[in-house]
């Protein structure tokens, strides 16, 4: 990283306080987040760290070069609701997993997320996991119980660091099993032993399968050491899981810290109610792509991005119909603008120090659109500069748009907007068969109309 770019500072959760971002090893910048467990298709809460750490990937990228930047985010593919799920459905859990993990993937490349620079699956380090285990064991902070193995709590002195929960509230929080073979009531389990219809494998303790917590331990522990630069995740993992990790690699190796920077998104509600299944309002990645549930109809990827960058990746959002809308007007706006022969993906300047203030993705959207007034008004430098900065930040879909649309002339966009305006006046006035014709008549022009609850606002070229 050249002295010249920007200072990247970052909100620590660990210290409650943003720090400048100092890496362990500026050629070795090294981040693991915590990926998906396969036994569902992800839901919109899920989406966000995925954008969120993407873009951090992105920007870690641009100062230090995308061959020092590792980027670790796992797959859990063994785990308690994975084998009810898979006796619910009748089918092995391998095919369970790989199914979700397919459509897992195929949503995220929707999304415009980078691919991680791996992806490892739980169910390929079990043999970093027990080798974990069994340091603990030596060193203290774990014991054989019943076939169980226990993370001994009150072995850590310091244990509760990155959470800061009173006793009380960490013994609620951890919803502790009460079991007869456990020293304390906040131990939590390593590795549990397995029936003979679940996932198995041998260890020191017998056929048995591991625990959630020391999964993403010894994935992080294989891929990047020790200790690394950032782990990220939601808030909601910050206890029990991301607390249990720190506990386990902490004692397993002796360290002072696992990684130095803890980054959490905040929390994600729908239309001002917290997403549930009870409320009818849980909805997934995947249905906001292909079905017409949240809506009224499926929504673009890089519409579903924007939406989720128009709030700081720290404050909690809230994802509404409308908060799409205008996520899509806007895009339709920068896709007039947008240079489809321009490849550079150099992040501007000043879009580079923006980010560079933990990620102010809104401070970065008031950017683009000073910037797109400056490009519609023939600014050539801004035009390349929101070009360059847009492909840099995963909206590459805009080239399609804004090829379509540079395809018509003067005269069709005229007449396109005519016929809109028409088809307006129809559903006001009720008129729903030239309403309908309006609609088929541009459609046969390769001209797809967009409604919303306030009328037909935007429309795309679909030939």
């Amino acid at each position: 990283m050249s002295s010249d770019d920007a200072v990247l500072k970052l909100y620590n959760t660990l210290t409650r306080s943003k720090e400048e971002f100092r890496p362990q090893d500026p050629s070795n910048v090294r981040m693991y987040v915590c990926g998906p467990t396969v036994y569902d298709y992800a839901h919109i809460g899920n989406a966000r760290p995925l954008i969120v750490f993407d873009v951090l990937f992105r920007l870690l990228r641009q100062m230090y070069g995308a061959e020092h930047v590792s980027y670790i985010r796992n797959i859990t593919d063994v785990d308690d609701k994975i084998n009810a799920r898979a006796a619910e459905r009748g089918i092995p859990i391998r095919e369970l997993t790989e199914e979700t993990n397919k459509v897992f993937q195929e949503d995220v490349k929707a999304l415009g997320c980078l691919e991680p620079t791996l992806q490892p699956r739980a169910t390929e380090h079990i043999a970093e996991m027990i080798a974990m285990i069994e340091a603990l064991i030596v060193r203290g902070h774990a014991y054989a119980a019943d076939g169980h193995v226990l993370f001994d709590v009150p072995s850590m002195k310091d244990y509760g660091g990155l959470s800061r929960r009173p006793l009380d509230e960490m013994i609620a929080g951890a919803r502790v099993d009460v079991a007869p073979y456990k020293r304390g009531d906040m131990d939590f389990v390593l590795w549990k032993p397995s029936k003979e219809n679940e996932p198995g494998w041998d260890s020191p303790w017998g056929r048995g399968r591991p625990g959630w917590h020391i999964e993403c331990s010894a994935m992080s522990w294989k891929h990047l050491g020790e200790t690394f630069d950032i782990h990220g995740g939601g808030i909601d993992l910050v206890f029990p899981h991301h607390e249990n990790e720190i506990a386990q690699s902490r004692c397993a190796f002796g360290h002072d810290v696992m990684a130095n920077y803890w980054m959490h998104n905040g929390f994600l509600q729908v239309e001002g109610e917290k997403m549930s299944k009870s409320l009818g309002n849980f909805v997934t990645i995947h249905e906001l792509l292909h079905t017409e549930k949240f809506g009224g109809r499926k929504w673009p990827g890089e519409v579903l991005r924007l939406a989720m960058l128009r709030t700081h990746y720290r404050q909690p959002i809230d994802w509404t119909v409308k908060a799409l809308e205008e996520a899509e007007k806007t895009l339709d706006s920068w896709a007039r603008v947008w240079l489809s022969d321009f490849e550079s993906r150099e992040i501007a300047d000043e879009a580079q120090e923006i980010l560079a203030d933990d990620l102010n993705t809104p401070a970065l959207i008031s950017w683009l659109h000073s910037t797109y007034k400056r490009a519609e008004n023939g600014d050539g430098v801004a035009q390349r500069s929101m070009t360059a900065t847009l492909r840099a930040f995963g909206f590459d879909n805009l080239f399609a748009k804004s090829a379509n649309c540079l395809s018509l002339t003067d005269d069709e966009k005229k007449f396109i907007e005519e016929r809109k305006d028409a088809r307006n006046a129809a559903r006001a006035a009720k008129n729903w068969a030239e309403s309908d014709r309006i609609r088929d008549e541009l459609a046969a022009m390769g001209i797809a109309l967009k409604d919303n609850k306030d009328g037909t606002t935007t429309w795309e070229v679909k030939r």
